[in-house]
Parts: C-alpha cells; sequence; structure tokens
C-alpha cells in the first residue's frame, strides 16, 4: 500500500499513518478502523502518484516520516509532519543553526543578522531561516556570502516561492517544505514552518523581534524541544528589541557579537583573509571595522574628501570588504 496515499487521507495525522503502516495489512487496518474513508483511497493513490510525478519534474525530493532518511529531529516533534517536499539536502545532526527575526528589521540588525550568518556559515554551521524578509533574508544571503550552506524552511509549496522576490536567492539554497505542491503561503502555515525550524537547528538565535513576532514563536518551540535560545539585546526603547531583549531577561544568552554565539555552541570561528590594500584602504576598513558610517563621516574622521572616499568604498566592495547598508551607511563585512 502506498504510504503517501494514506499521509493524503483526511484525518491521517503521523500518529495514525504510523500505526497503520505497521499493521500486518495496512488497507485491512485502514477497512476496520476507518472504513468511511476506504472509499477516498483510489483517489488519494492518484494523488499520491501525480504529486511524485511533479516532484520528480522539479528535481525535488518527498521524505515520507515513514523512511530512514527522514530527519530524526523531526521525528522527535509532538506532531511531527507525514512527509517533506526537500530541495538539497538536509543539515546533519547537530550541524543547523537558526538565525530568524522580524521582517521589519532596523538597518543595523539587518547587517548583524548578515554578519552573524557569514561567521557561522565560515565555522561550518548551516544557517536555517525563514526566507521571509527582513532578517531572514539576510540570514541566507550571510551564509551564501560565507560559501557556506543555508536552509530555507518555506510557509507555502516549494513550487510557490514566497516573497516572489527572493526566487533567484532560493535557487541557491537548499529548501524545505511541508506543504503539498501547488500550495500558497497562509498565516496558518507560518507557524508551523516555525516549528520545523526549532525542530531542526541546534540552537535559535534571535537577533531583533518586537513581542508579537513569529521568531518567538520559533524561539518557544526551540525551548519546549530542549534546544538553546540566544537573542542579540536592543534599545529597551525600541519597540522591534522588546521580543529579543524579553527573551533574554528569561534566560537566553545575549549575542553582542558574532563571536559570541561561536563561542557559546562550540564553533571555531575562521579569520578572514584580508587582501592586500593601500595605507588608504586599510585606514578606512579599521574605521568601518569598528562601526557603521555614512561616507561624509568617514571622510571628515579620515580627512579626506567625500568623493575620495566613495572611489576607496567601492575598491573595497570589490574586494568584498565592506557592503553597502540602507541609510546610505557602510559597514565592514
Amino acid at each position: 500500500m502506498d504510504p503517501l496515499a494514506l499521509a493524503f487521507l483526511p484525518g491521517i495525522g503521523p500518529k495514525r499513518l504510523l500505526e497503520l503502516l505497521g499493521a500486518e495489512d495496512p488497507k485491512k487496518a485502514l477497512a476496520e478502523r476507518f472504513p468511511q474513508l476506504l472509499e477516498r483511497l483510489s483517489e488519494a493513490e492518484a494523488r499520491a502518484e501525480a504529486e511524485r510525478r511533479r516532484a520528480e519534474e522539479l528535481s525535488l525530493r518527498i521524505l515520507g516520516l515513514w523512511e530512514e532518511g527522514f530527519p530524526e529531529s523531526l521525528k522527535r516533534l509532538p506532531q511531527p509532519p507525514t512527509h517533506l517536499y526537500l530541495k538539497g539536502t538536509l543539515p546533519e545532526e547537530g550541524q543547523a543553526v537558526a538565525v530568524v527575526g522580524t521582517r521589519r528589521a532596523a538597518p543595523w540588525a539587518l547587517s548583524f543578522a548578515r554578519k552573524l550568518a557569514r561567521a557561522l556559515a565560515e565555522a561550518g554551521a548551516v544557517v536555517v531561516s525563514g526566507l521571509a524578509r527582513g532578517i531572514d533574508r539576510e540570514a541566507h544571503l550571510g551564509a551564501l556570502e560565507a560559501g557556506g550552506r543555508t536552509l530555507g524552511v518555506l510557509g507555502s509549496a516549494l513550487d510557490q516561492i514566497y516573497p516572489p522576490e527572493h526566487r533567484p536567492m532560493a535557487e541557491r539554497m537548499d529548501l524545505l517544505s511541508e506543504f503539498p505542491l501547488g500550495t500558497g503561503p497562509k498565516p496558518e502555515h507560518f507557524p508551523r514552518r516555525n516549528r520545523l525550524i526549532a525542530g531542526l537547528a541546534r540552537a535559535v538565535i534571535v537577533v531583533e523581534a518586537p513581542l508579537e513576532s513569529g521568531a518567538l514563536i520559533t524561539a518557544r518551540y526551540a525551548l519546549e524541544l530542549g534546544k538553546e535560545v540566544l537573542a542579540v539585546p536592543g534599545r529597551p526603547t525600541d519597540q522591534g528589541s522588546l521580543g529579543a531583549n524579553r527573551l533574554i531577561q528569561d534566560g537566553a544568552y545575549p549575542v553582542l557579537a558574532p563571536e559570541d554565539a561561536l563561542a557559546y555552541l562550540g564553533f571555531s570561528g575562521r579569520r578572514k583573509e584580508v587582501p592586500e590594500l593601500s595605507p588608504e584602504e586599510s585606514r578606512l576598513y579599521e574605521l568601518l571595522r569598528q562601526g557603521e558610517a555614512l561616507p561624509e563621516h568617514l571622510a571628515e574622521a579620515l580627512g579626506m574628501s567625500p568623493e575620495g572616499v566613495i572611489s576607496l568604498l567601492t575598491l573595497l566592495e570589490l574586494k568584498g570588504l565592506v557592503q553597502a547598508l540602507p541609510g546610505g551607511r557602510y559597514g565592514a563585512t
């Protein structure tokens, strides 16, 4: 009997699915326990066949709860998914770290999330996030910039990338979803996605989150599963940081720099190799390593013209040492 067809039957959750598959004759067990579903089995079998065919066309794998390749960490969830859709590969146990936060993040938080994810990826972690706007996007991009791996867990099907502007980025990543192909994003899907993020990750790091935030749902799931929760503190007066600050108040480990997270989680950071720089480039780069700044402030600190600083910033960007940030600011990568 096709396990995926059973999973598509209404009312057959993970527990019932495994009980039926464990029976000597699953079809007979279905008829005895859920006779009302037997007449819908042919329809479910046709759907399962079509779903596999479509997944193969998209180069996706369907992983069933009944299979050896299904992640052990997700099997331990109170309500695991009956099956998953995967593009690429999943992180090994203990390799994944989630970096999450608000969609409406402040410039400092976007920059910090990117640096944090880059440091984690350089140290060998797989950065997991939800492919959303804001902090999630920066987490994925930071890992990709480091040449590392990142996994996006979706609140929609893998053929319905959301938000659509993230499709080019998604093509460079591993992707995971529990939603059947063709399923679009819905508000009720995102808490389900968040439990998968928490289940896969050895730790969840919240960069910026207000009190009402999906990132806090992810953190709560992580705590319930006995995972580590870390948070980046923000100003007490910033509404966007109240959730992260509350996590720290409740015992989450505070992350003041990427090195804090690496040390706490036991990752060895890799020192960035700096290419040869001219004296002017070196002075500007060292200044930016102390914090983000506007070009006019950098020009004033260095005693240079704004045009000269812009020229140097362009050269440092090409060398991968500097990045332009929202609001016209620049920061060291």
